[in-house]
């Protein structure tokens, strides 16, 4: 029973695994699901190996496993690579939408508050729930509030779309006998000097979770640190090998949902997970970790 997409985001796939298992259920016990899609991205591919469901894509590869089958096919390119900038609900700004409603998956909301809670105007929050519903992350009930269909897909979904890059990054090095004291140095200073600031990544995720030592500290802050900051905390510019990124967001959503954690303030679990995907060190046991423990809704 093969279910047909034209594309392979989170949303999608994720949605195609429900139906696939449900109409081959409906066919025959038998029956075996499988997903063909474009090309499947390592989000979508990641989501039919956790759900036990077969797909192959039309740019040669794929993952079909049955009794007396077993086909693997790896390795080839994207044959249907879009140009130009793809329209998407996790845009810097946009995702302030995405982050609210994962602060609370099972809260449901009117659009008004949704729009009055993040800051953002009517219009643009009427614009972004419009592509969430008919992107099959978000349902609407017959009194109109709005309510998270799967949140573990609404996360993978904007996982796939998140670029850490896109946020400023001042990348440097700072003497400490190790992450856990770096990261009480610059927590101290910050707050004393009134930045705006949350840890996120490695440092968010250990917080959060006391899992995996860290060297690296990354650290949310509202604005660029004034050098006599810097000069404080003993920063010195170091691209490679540096222990301390001082991130400047492109959006202040980051904060939403920060919190302090053992005396340091930390970014939500949820912006802690997106994070990890562009560090090093144990980054990706640490993801598993935080998503395990802390954001694996009803999964």
């Amino acid at each position: 029973m093969v279910e047909v997409k034209g594309s392979a985001g989170a949303a999608v796939v994720g949605n195609a695994i429900s139906q696939a298992k449900q109409y081959a259920a409906a066919i025959s016990r038998s029956a075996i699901p499988v997903i063909a899609v474009p090309f499947m991205g390592d989000v979508g591919r990641g989501l039919c190996d956790e759900a036990g469901v077969s797909w192959f894509d039309l740019s040669g590869n794929a993952r079909i496993l049955a009794p007396g089958l077993r086909i693997i096919i790896d390795g080839k390119p994207n044959l249907f690579v879009r140009r130009g900038r793809p329209s998407t609900a996790f845009a810097p700004k946009s995702a302030r939408i995405a982050r609210h409603l994962l602060l609370d998956p099972k809260r449901a909301l009117r659009q008004q508050d949704l729009a009055r809670e993040t800051g953002l105007d009517d219009g643009f929050t009427s614009r972004i729930v419009h592509r969430l519903v008919s992107d099959g992350l978000l349902d609407r009930d017959a009194k109109g509030a709005l309510h998270v269909r799967d949140a573990n897909l609404l996360l993978d979904a904007w996982s796939e779309a998140y670029d850490f890059k896109k946020h400023t990054i001042l990348r440097g090095h700072v003497t400490a006998r190790g992450g856990e004291e770096l990261l009480t140095k610059l927590g101290e200073v910050l707050a004393r000097v009134g930045l705006r600031h949350a840890a996120t990544g490695l440092a968010a995720a250990w917080l959060h979770t006391h899992f995996a030592s860290f060297r690296l500290a990354s650290v949310f802050v509202a604005s660029a640190p004034e050098e006599s900051l810097l000069r404080e905390v003993g920063y010195r510019e170091q691209p490679k090998g540096s222990n301390v990124w001082f991130v400047v967001p492109n959006d202040e959503g980051v904060f939403d949902g920060a919190a302090d954690a053992d005396g340091v303030a930390c970014v939500h679990p949820v912006q802690a997970y997106l994070d990890l995907g562009a560090h090093p060190e144990r980054a990706k046991e640490a993801a598993e970790e935080l998503r395990t423990r802390m954001l694996r809704w009803g999964r």
